[in-house]
């Protein structure tokens, strides 16, 4: 049939809208639809306006407009085919590449669009926000035995830091003379700070296990966490020279408890408040935080989310214990 013909023949079905033109919205020719199903068997996630083009055109087979050839609505090169249109599956508006809506790269595909599963605000990927749960990540700095706070004077030491934690969420040194086994502010500081040839700091998670519902432990009566790291174990079975320090978060719902056993130092703030204190160069001590006994001592109140601020030393040889024990649930990782 002529080009001519052809172009009329397809306006006289178009405006006709009759099966018998061979467009009953299911053909599984090359020309397209007027009123194919949203969804096609590809990558695209709604129909073209004017059919399943293959090529680029606006809805025939070629380069033109409306015919197979080179008419105005060809597969070819136009503006609704399924190539580079602008709702084909390549890069258009609403096609499964760079589109606003497709599978690539859009607001709303699968890569990196605003709600795809990529990288975008709320899909699966780097979007989401950190969820809250038995890990607790914390730093654990490396000393030297030759260090004036370690390896020297035993026994325990209550009271070497005050009751409020620092501003800078740190530890203020109460110190001495009332505490024996510690020497000066300034050495006292270096603990939980990270100071070059002083320390060596490193990354080291506490995983939580559920010991039955409701209630979770992490116990270790062998706790030496960076053996042959740092300064090295100095001639001993392991490295007896760290400390340790965490900071997380909780929703207080009342009937929350927190506990420690172990050795040497632990100091644990809730709200910024002091709520265990096993100052000192000892064997295993214990302490316990009962958020509700204690909810008027450090300003706490149900429905709310508090600090939980934990610091560790672990100054001597030859023990090194470690217990946390709680009911919190879900903390909160920094």
């Amino acid at each position: 049939m002529g080009k001519g013909k052809l172009v009329n023949f397809m306006t006289f079905c178009a405006l006709a809208m009759a099966p018998a033109c061979g467009d009953d919205g299911s053909s599984a020719g090359s020309g397209g639809t007027d009123s194919g199903t949203d969804e096609t068997d590809g990558d695209e996630q709604s129909s073209t306006e004017s059919g399943e083009a293959e090529a680029e055109g606006e809805s025939g087979d070629g380069d033109g407009d409306s015919g197979d050839g080179d008419g105005d609505s060809g597969d070819g090169d136009g503006d609704s085919g399924d190539g580079d249109g602008d709702s084909g599956d390549g890069d258009g508006d609403s096609g499964d590449g760079d589109g606003d809506t497709g599978d690539g790269d859009g607001d709303t595909g699968d890569g990196d669009g605003d709600t795809g599963d990529g990288d975008g605000d709320t899909g699966d990927g780097d979007g989401d926000p950190d969820l809250c749960g038995t890990t607790l990540y914390s730093t654990v700095r490396d000393f030297q035995s030759a260090h004036p706070d370690f390896q020297s004077a035993v026994g325990v030491d209550p009271g070497i830091v005050q009751q409020d934690l620092g501003m800078d969420l740190k530890p203020v040194y109460n110190g001495n003379p009332s505490t024996p086994t510690t020497t000066t502010e300034a050495n006292f500081n270096q603990w939980y700070n990270d100071v070059d040839g002083v320390n060596q700091n490193f990354e080291v998670p506490i995983e939580l296990q559920e010991l039955q519902p409701g209630l979770y432990e992490y116990a270790n009566n062998m706790f030496f966490p960076i053996d042959d790291q740092g300064w090295g174990n100095e001639g001993n079975p392991h490295n007896y020279h760290f400390t340790l320090e965490l900071h997380t978060k909780f929703l207080y719902q009342g009937g929350e408890v927190f506990g420690f056993e172990g050795d040497d130092d632990l100091w644990v703030f809730v709200n910024g408040q002091l709520g265990i204190d096993l100052g000192g160069v000892h064997g295993p001590l214990s302490g316990n935080i009962d958020m509700d006994a204690q909810a008027d001592d450090l300003g706490l109140q149900i429905g709310q989310v508090y600090d939980l601020d934990f610091f560790f030393a672990e100054r001597h040889t030859t023990q090194s214990n470690f217990k946390i024990t709680t009911t919190i649930a879900c903390f909160d990782p920094q």
